[in-house]
């Protein structure tokens, strides 16, 4: 266990000691030899990452001139942000951020009055590592229930301001980490305001390895201690449940949802808290609307009185039924919209005294592309002719439909595109028009690019689609390419994830240099519906890397790049997509950026919250499912002697998704195995303090884009200049 570092071959950071440690899992010796790099704060550890943190740093100083890449990424991000308005009365809620600054803030408008700013993180810690998680206003708009986090830590901290003082009148509240807040209205005689709210356990209540789960749904009264806030829902179920609540506007309905981490279905209950037999809202009494199908559902009531319910119960593709919120099981569900060709995404109410009769507007996408259409509320039927289809902006991705709490005539939404940034656009039902409502603060001059949807056959003959953007003078009158260019690849292929066509600088600034840009839309993703993202989970996760492998081969067999001049880019459950891609075929590409990844699979569920990813990938705790995980887990399939690409791991301390842990092992053994010339082929990790795995400033991100396409770029030949 005292094995000592060793010099690489060549120009680089130290190898890191191999030590003999081997698991019997199952009758399956499992070897481990990097099990010391699990722990951050072993001294070998620390000292194995300053020696990679030097490694990079070389790499920088070598490779200079990226500056202008920066520059220009931070350029295509400085349209700022606008989001979709959320009304209370006369008060409109609205994230806004200005194209220079770091992050978004929280705006207020008071009827005509002048914009206020309630929540400015960077104005709250000026070095930029506290983000704005999540907020709700009140049922009456005069409360602002809101998240924040520090350092990337995403470990939420809620509290609860006074909107017309701008004054924190509740809180803090901790471990309330992707808690959903629904409030109660005010009632008379009810002495505190109320919400219901998820939170974990104590940690003193549990094991340390069990503290960031064990969540409970609780009520919570402000002015008082959240020490005695009242649980409501949560006791006996799995430790690993995440939990969603829904109030309805007049405080009557409760829905509390369960799912059990991320696995594809969830149970949705229901409390009449005017039911005199219940409890009132401290002690509701819950009806099951569904519990144990598998299938994922959400629930809610609307104006009229009547359970939406919006599921995928023997429609992978989703529809909507509707049911008396009394008797709200499956067999009393009525269908309003039933599935159609296309994915049914979202659905909202527009029903206001103006309008001739009461309408459904509902979202769909179709192989990752949005369109809106509407419907007659009472029957479901799609109303004739152009009147029954939204016109949108463009061929892109719409954000959710947003309406007025109490109703009415008016519709938000967002759009985007590859070129366009995030607009949100408004539609008058009483007209029928579709008019811009806000735009970005920031105006930038767009790179002119074509974007395609290809299709492609995978190696089992399924039908794939990829997203390819080049920019257009390098395309002939058909699109396509002139001549091979250096090419990103980028893909997710878990979680039902989609990947549609959206605004990102990253591409445009690659594209823009002469780059091509393709985002596959792999099995295990949801571009075509629960079907295509069970075909690539569990013991189907094989087909998300044989997809993506296909999709290398088709960019170089339609002359789009070739072998030596691609590179494949993913994170997080990507991260594990292009590890399995470099192990199991590193003659593919000649680079590869693996962010944030997951890519020791025998042991991930022991780190992070890898525990609640169980139902996506499988359990080291069953046999049949370790040999799952064992056959594709990149940490394993690491073959000493391989001529492996160019690799460049990015990493953040704070990510308490991912533990940087999987990185360094793998970054380890390649660094050990490769055959390749570490001048040429290197083996790098990048990483970062106070940041995580999600949201950070915009400094951060450009900084991060720089280094991941100019490594991208040195390695396929693109020049930056």
């Amino acid at each position: 266990m005292d094995a000592q570092p060793s010099r690489s071959a060549g120009p680089g950071p130290e190898l890191a000691p191999r030590l003999d440690v081997v698991d019997e899992l199952h009758g399956t010796p499992v070897a481990d030899p990097y099990r010391w790099l699990e722990d951050r704060e072993d001294p070998r550890t620390l000292a194995w990452s300053r020696w990679q943190d030097e490694a990079w740093s070389a790499w920088v100083r070598e490779h200079a001139g990226a500056q202008r890449l920066e520059e220009r990424v931070r350029e295509l991000m400085s349209t700022g942000s606008v989001g979709a308005p959320v009304h209370r009365g006369e008060r409109v809620f609205r994230g806004r951020r200005e194209p220079t600054a770091e992050h978004a803030v929280l705006q207020v408008r008071d009827g005509d009055g002048p914009v206020r700013v309630l929540v400015d993180p960077a104005a709250l810690d000026p070095s930029g590592a506290t983000t704005l998680d999540a907020w709700r206003p009140s049922t009456e708009g005069d409360l602002l229930a809101y998240q924040l986090s520090e350092g990337g830590s995403e470990e939420s901290v809620l509290r609860v301001l006074d909107v017309a003082s701008g004054e924190v009148v509740d809180g803090p509240v901790d471990r309330a980490r992707y808690s959903p807040v629904a409030w109660l209205p005010a009632r008379e005689g009810v002495e505190h305001r109320e919400f219901y709210y998820v939170r974990r356990l104590p940690p003193e209540q549990l094991p340390e390895d069990e503290r960031q789960y064990h969540r409970r749904v609780y009520l919570h009264r402000l002015g008082t201690d959240p020490a005695t806030d009242v649980e409501v829902f949560g006791a006996g179920m799995s430790k690993t449940n995440y939990y969603g609540v829904w109030t309805s506007r007049d405080g009557r309905w409760l829905v509390v949802s369960a799912s059990d981490g991320t696995a594809p279905r969830n149970d949705v209950w229901i409390a009449d808290l005017a039911d005199p037999a219940g409890g009132g809202a401290a002690a509701p009494r819950f009806t099951p609307v569904v519990t144990g199908l598998d299938a994922q559902t959400s629930a809610w009531v609307g104006r009229d009185g009547r359970l939406y319910v919006l599921t995928d119960l023997d429609a992978p593709r989703g529809r909507l039924a509707v049911a008396d919120p009394a008797a709200p099981g499956v067999e009393h569900w009525r269908d309003l919209v039933p599935q159609g060709a296309a994915l049914l995404e979202d659905v909202a109410v527009l029903d206001g005294p103006q309008l001739e009769r009461p309408l459904l507007v509902v979202g769909w996408t179709e192989h990752a592309i949005s369109s809106v259409t509407l419907h007659d509320l009472v029957s479901g039927a799609r109303l004739e002719g152009a009147r029954g289809r939204l016109e949108l902006p463009g061929t892109g991705s719409i954000g959710g439909l947003v309406t007025r709490p109490e109703g009415g005539h008016e519709l938000w939404f967002g759009y985007t595109d590859t070129t366009t940034p995030a607009h949100v656009w408004r539609f008058d039902a009483r007209t029928h028009d579709v008019a811009l409502d806000a735009r970005p603060p920031g105006a930038v001059e767009v790179p002119a690019v074509v974007s395609r949807l290809l299709e492609y056959r995978s190696d089992d003959g399924t039908t794939v689609r990829l997203q390819v953007t080049a920019r257009r003078d390098l395309l002939d009158a058909e699109g396509r390419p002139a001549a091979p260019a250096p090419t990103v690849l980028y893909g997710y292929g878990g979680f039902g994830i989609s990947l549609s066509p959206h605004y990102a600088p990253d591409a445009l600034a690659w594209v823009e240099a002469g780059g091509v840009y393709a985002v596959a839309n792999l099995r295990g993703g949801g571009e075509e519906g629960e079907d295509w993202h069970r075909a690539g989970m569990r013991e189907h996760k094989q087909a998300v890397f044989d997809d993506f492998h296909a999709a290398a081969r088709f960019l170089v067999a339609e002359g789009f790049t070739t072998h030596e001049q691609l590179a494949v880019h993913g994170g997080s459950n990507g991260g594990l997509l292009v590890g399995a891609a470099l192990t199991q075929q590193p003659q593919l590409c000649a680079a590869v950026v693996c962010s944030a990844p997951l890519l020791d699979m025998v042991r991930y569920e022991l780190h992070g919250l890898g525990a609640t990813w169980s139902e996506e990938y499988g359990t080291a705790a069953d046999p049949t499912e370790l040999g799952w995980l064992l056959s594709y887990s990149p940490y394993h399939r690491v073959v000493e002697g391989t001529a492996y690409p160019a690799v460049l791991f990015t990493v953040f301390d704070a990510d308490s998704r991912v533990d940087p842990l999987h990185a360094r092992k793998l970054c380890a053994a390649l660094q050990h195995a490769t055959s390749s010339d570490p001048a040429r082929r290197p083996v790098l990790l990048r990483r970062e303090k106070d940041v995580g795995h999600g949201a950070r400033s915009v400094s951060r991100s450009a900084g991060l884009v720089r280094d991941t396409l100019a490594f991208a770029a040195w390695a396929t030949g693109l020049p930056l200049a």
